[in-house]
């Protein structure tokens, strides 16, 4: 097939490696490894470097006349929440295109919207506020301390710390303008749930595959600090190691407790209308109850990362979840949800 592999314009792999260059650390890794790998399959692969043109598509699309458009695209002019709007140009094409369709980006990117779906479907998710830039910040009675704050439409954990969790109004207060003023989008405040961060993969459209419940271990972690996967915990490999920060299977579950999961993982990505594959994260309580914090349509699909591990654990290579991808993309009908 002919795939145009759409990329940041800053995260064009290089057409040459040099002998010895640490490809995990290039901030390209994703695109590269995602190119290498179709190209090896088989298939025609064109990156195209995309940032504020929509018209660049359009005409390597009415040239070149590729099969499908593989999206690694995280926003359009810097600006995150315009990803949707890509992919709608995209079906206005008529190109195929793999990852979730617009509407699945939509509501999943705005984590008060997706929770209120998500607690009408009777899925377990934590009580939260919504502080928009420019009104007051008042804690309503029925949010009660400890609380995380974050961005309400970023992902990848821009703006999460430690000090993202609260357990005052003056704290929260603090907490809320920062991310009002440093990250510029408003600001949800939602209940702190203490226990394991987990993880579940997702590949499908209608028929959904679940891959085998992931978890984040904090091995190391200094007397009084939260376990939560904070921008640091994701994205430095030098404080992975000084704390013993590293992610495989879940273990001691109670028997069925994967299944429960991975079938609540299941109703969320219907309930938020996503397709082609996503990542559900959860928090398991210290009393055994899973709770819903948020779904992220086209995670990060690096080889190596959690999404490629998981299904590897399960006998699904690299490449082939590289393919299943762009099939399910092949045959996703954007009318499906209309």
């Amino acid at each position: 097939m002919r795939v145009v592999a759409l990329v940041h314009r800053h995260l064009i792999p290089p057409a040459k490696i040099e002998e010895g260059t640490d490809i995990t650390a290039a901030p390209w890794r994703t695109e590269y490894d995602v190119i290498t790998t179709l190209t090896a399959l088989g298939h025609e692969v064109q990156a195209l470097g995309v940032h504020d043109d929509l018209g660049e598509i359009r005409r390597l699309v009415e040239e070149w006349k590729p099969h499908i458009a593989f999206n690694l695209l995280e926003g359009f002019d810097d600006i995150t929440i315009f990803d949707q709007n890509v992919i709608s140009y995209l079906e206005l094409l008529k190109l195929s295109y793999t990852g979730c369709n617009p509407r699945g980006l939509l509501l999943s990117r705005d984590k008060s919207l997706s929770k209120k779906l998500l607690h009408y479907h009777r899925i377990p998710v934590p009580e939260a506020e919504v502080f928009r830039i420019g009104r007051p910040i008042r804690r309503p009675k029925r949010l009660t301390f400890p609380l995380i704050v974050k961005s309400l439409t970023q992902e990848a954990s821009i703006g999460i710390s430690q000090a993202s969790v609260v357990d005052s109004d003056e704290k929260l207060k603090e907490r809320v303008t920062f991310i009002h003023e440093s990250i510029g989008t408003a600001a949800i405040a939602e209940q702190y749930i203490e226990g394991r961060e987990l993880y579940v993969g997702i590949l499908g459209n209608q028929a959904l595959q679940t891959l085998p419940v992931w978890e984040l271990f904090f091995t190391n972690m200094p007397e009084g600090a939260k376990r939560i996967a904070t921008d640091r915990v994701k994205w430095s490999v030098k404080y992975q190691k000084k704390y013993g920060i590293d992610s495989g299977p879940a273990t001691d579950l109670p028997e069925g407790k994967a299944e429960g999961i991975q079938h609540l993982c299941k109703r969320t990505f219907r309930a938020l209308e996503l397709s082609g594959y996503a990542r559900i994260d959860l928090r398991l309580d210290e009393a055994g109850n899973p709770w819903v914090l948020e779904a992220n349509p086209n995670p990060q699909i690096a080889k190596g990362e959690d999404f490629a591990e998981s299904a590897a654990k399960i006998g699904l290579a690299y490449d082939a979840v590289l393919q299943r991808i762009i099939n399910l993309g092949v045959r996703w009908q954007p009318e499906s949800v209309a």
